[in-house]
């Protein structure tokens, strides 16, 4: 649920910051696509690893859970609010967004249990 919660967060601030950028800036939002591709991976790899340290097991599956249902709700928003199915395009973002935030709960858990080990 942490991680659910960071990565709308971080969804609707940076979502804040790119369209203040192209309503106060002549740059066209073509120009940054590939930049808010990048902020959204790091924002699904932060949720990922938020909730695989919290868990502090099985990262793969909590951080691949957190990535599902973050593109499930999305989903959701788009077709009973936009009437539009995910094209193929959304497909493979979505694949990708779950396949990061996975990684993220995999280094979450290692991060998480490797300082809580005594040497």
């Amino acid at each position: 649920m942490y991680g659910l919660i960071f990565i709308f967060l971080f969804a609707i601030v940076s979502s804040l910051i790119f369209a203040l950028i192209l309503r106060f800036t002549s740059v066209r939002e073509v120009s940054l696509q590939y930049v808010i591709t990048s902020v959204s991976f790091i924002g699904l790899f932060g949720g990922g690893f938020l909730s695989g340290g919290k868990r502090k097991q099985k990262g793969w599956l909590i951080g691949g859970l957190t990535g599902f249902i973050y593109s499930l709700i999305v989903f959701l928003s788009q077709y009973l609010g936009y009437d539009r199915l995910f094209d193929v395009e959304q497909v493979i973002y979505h694949v990708c967004y779950t396949l990061i935030a996975m990684m993220g709960g995999i280094l979450g858990v290692n991060i998480a249990t490797s300082n809580s080990r005594t040497a």
